[in-house]
């Protein structure tokens, strides 16, 4: 997931507090047993339902650490390789609740926060599939650029299951033009 920062309207943030951004789509069910510790580090992502702040991304990956106030620290960082231009956002994110259930609220500006679910996780926490608080919000993650067809498969089924529109994903490069940037964030 990727996030470029922008400037949200007073009506917009005031909505989003009275109407739960940081919610669950209805007739799902976040991961439970869910282990943070296991879900830190760098993820890739695969595929997503596209939307005005990731629009003509690749090479996005999102990295997660802790925070000292216990939550996470976000980083999302994608690249437009038309343009050849990297963006990044910094945000945070907090438990709703229960900290073995993996609903959570991620902010990338000012107290605003939007919804963040895990919805599906394999064993080895290697592939997730995560919503935001309804089902305009969709991405695939993996811990590797590249994902077996089998397991993509299975997680898109998964999503279509629970009445995503799997038709509208894209699938975002990761391919030989995303390395250059990979290693100059690793070394930058």
């Amino acid at each position: 997931m990727f996030v470029r920062p922008v400037r949200v309207a007073p009506a917009l943030a005031l909505l989003c507090v009275l109407a739960g951004c940081a919610g669950l789509p209805e007739n799902t069910r976040a991961v439970h047993d869910f282990s943070v510790q296991r879900y830190l580090g760098r993820w890739y992502e695969i595929a997503r339902l596209d939307h005005g702040f990731e629009q003509g991304l690749d090479c996005v990956t999102v990295t997660y650490s802790r925070r000292a106030d216990g939550g996470l620290r976000v980083v999302n960082r994608g690249v437009d390789l038309a343009a050849g231009e990297v963006s990044e956002a910094v945000g945070q994110a907090y438990f709703t609740g229960d900290k073995a259930v993996a609903r959570l609220k991620v902010s990338f500006f000012g107290p605003f926060y939007g919804g963040y679910n895990v919805l599906a996780i394999d064993e080895d926490y290697r592939v997730a599939l995560v919503a935001g608080n309804d089902r305009d919000y969709l991405w695939l993650l993996a811990r590797t650029p590249t994902l077996d067809p089998a397991q993509r498969a299975r997680f898109v089924g998964r999503a279509q299951a629970l009445g995503f529109p799997v038709e509208a994903l894209i699938a975002v490069d990761q391919g030989e033009a995303c390395t250059d940037y990979r290693e100059a964030a690793a070394t930058g």
